[in-house]
């Protein structure tokens, strides 16, 4: 089964998208791609620079003037074409997908799943790019507004999600008329390569899309250096992000930036103890805790505590590590060799400090190869631990108590993220206030998955600058002008 997914990788493409040519890079460089599951290379793909990324913002600045005229309608019908498309393959993509990245096939084909909705519902809003009419202070006025595509769009991704972040850039980019040029992570290409085969049999203008391999700080300066890029769209750490602000007062870049979080989970406790614990465990190891908005500190009343402590160990060790294409794993490999060296220090830091841990805490020993590490449960974490201050992108979940709502909003807030956070309650006076205190972008009550295509997507403080998905996701593609007719009376 695995080698018949693996000799598919070897069929599909593995060379750089531009003007709507498969090609090498100028230099001719390549870049192996590793399974995290077995560490063994699984695709060589084609490693671009940055003259190969001055030639796809080139090819969408030719590309822009057709598409930007393409009737909405049209536009939206060949969006509607690529979620077909992606479901109709979503075992192609997944495959690909969990061989470069480590998930578990079902998370993989969730991620699909979701991928082609964000098209579909984009292809949909697309149609709904309003302006609107301004009553004026003459009479022989009339003012009104224009919609207008910001022009040539880069899109940059990490490596954790590379479907659906990737998604959340080019569908409303493409649904209002912008021309888009796609940097995905240089160790997570394939599924995005999948993608761009489907998206060709589309029929897209030629350099409308264009899809980049390459050393992320060259490419990146092209894009940001390019006077032909009008607006980068990036997620990834929050120290990159605030660079690229430094770095775009020089054009006035446009930028959309979905940095780091921390998300606190508060527990009240008036849950049903049980339930809620399965609920955490399942928020807190989707994807290895390889998420932005991933659970990261558990807050327990102090009458539950106990309970859910014990609920939430005992729902972790039913947890199978494993390779993600076992349909029986729900566990997969961490992403890299690096990312298991940083969990093991916050780990061992917390421990140094006082933390108990109750499950886990440390690298698996299962398995002859391959990037694993034991679903983590740690208690008396103190504020002082580098897992409580820094993100902790690991299968690691510190649980502590608390006793007054006041108290634990002030704690949930200190911090620099304001990505997401969670409230697990029945009140909901309590489910108010949290909404209302709370300082995040995204705030899941009873729901430890929140992200839709239709919900705005994003966070405050240093978790980034404007929203993905929805309405506000079309509308940073889009810039307003307006209009003010004199007429003839």
């Amino acid at each position: 089964m695995i080698s018949t997914q693996a000799e598919s990788l070897e069929m599909a493409r593995t060379q750089l998208y531009i003007d709507g040519v498969w090609v090498d890079g100028q230099n001719g460089a390549t870049l192996e791609v590793i399974n995290p599951a077995t560490e063994e290379p699984i695709a060589t793909v084609a490693y671009g620079t940055g003259s190969d990324a001055r030639h796809a913002l080139e090819a969408a600045q030719r590309a822009l003037p057709v598409w930007q005229k393409t009737n909405v309608y049209e536009r939206a019908a060949k969006l509607k074409k690529i979620a077909d498309l992606m479901r109709e393959n979503v075992d192609y993509l997944a495959t690909a997908l969990t061989m470069e990245q480590g998930k578990p096939l079902a998370e993989a084909k969730g991620e699909t799943m979701a991928s082609a909705a964000t098209f579909e519902w984009f292809a949909e809003e697309a149609k709904r790019a309003y302006g609107r009419t301004i009553p004026a202070s003459a009479n022989n006025k009339r003012l009104f507004t224009v919609r207008h595509p910001v022009g040539v769009c880069a899109a940059v991704s990490p490596w954790n999600f590379p479907l659906i972040l990737q998604a959340r850039k080019l569908a409303p980019a493409l649904a209002v008329g912008c021309t888009t040029v796609s940097r995905p992570s240089s160790q997570t290409p394939l599924s995005l390569l999948r993608l761009f085969e489907l998206m060709e049999q589309v029929e897209l203008p030629a350099g409308s899309i264009n899809l980049l391999m390459g050393p992320p700080a060259e490419l990146m300066t092209e894009f940001m250096e390019n006077r032909i890029c009008r607006k980068i769209s990036f997620t990834g750490s929050t120290e990159v992000g605030k660079e690229l602000v430094r770095n775009s007062a020089q054009q006035m870049k446009r930028l959309s930036l979905e940095l780091g979080g921390h998300a606190p989970v508060i527990i009240f406790p008036d849950v049903d103890v049980e339930s809620v614990a399965k609920a955490s465990v399942i928020g807190k190891f989707r994807n290895n805790g390889q998420v932005c908005i991933c659970p990261t500190r558990f807050y327990a009343h102090k009458d539950i505590e106990k309970d859910y402590l014990e609920a939430c160990v005992e729902e972790t060790k039913k947890l199978v590590l494993g390779n993600g294409l076992d349909p029986d794993v729900n566990i997969g490999p961490m992403f890299e060799n690096r990312a298991l060296d940083k969990t093991d220090a916050i780990v061992q830091d917390a421990t140094s400090k006082g933390a108990q841990c109750l499950t886990g805490g440390g690298r698996s020993n299962q398995f002859e190869r391959g990037y694993y590490y034991e679903p983590t449960v740690l208690t008396s974490v103190s504020s002082d631990m580098s897992i409580m201050t820094e993100e902790p992108f690991a299968p690691v979940m510190p649980i502590m108590d608390y006793s007054d709502i006041d108290e634990v909003i002030a704690k949930a807030n200190d911090t620099e993220f304001g990505l997401a956070a969670y409230v697990l309650t029945n009140d909901l006076s309590a489910a108010f206030k949290m909404a209302e205190g709370l300082e995040f972008g995204t705030i899941g009550i009873n729901d430890t998955v929140p992200a839709a295509p239709q919900s705005p997507f994003g966070g405050l403080k240093e978790s980034g600058i404007g929203r993905e998905n929805s309405i506000e996701g079309m509308d940073v593609y889009l810039e307003t002008k307006a209009v003010s007719l004199a007429i003839q009376e």
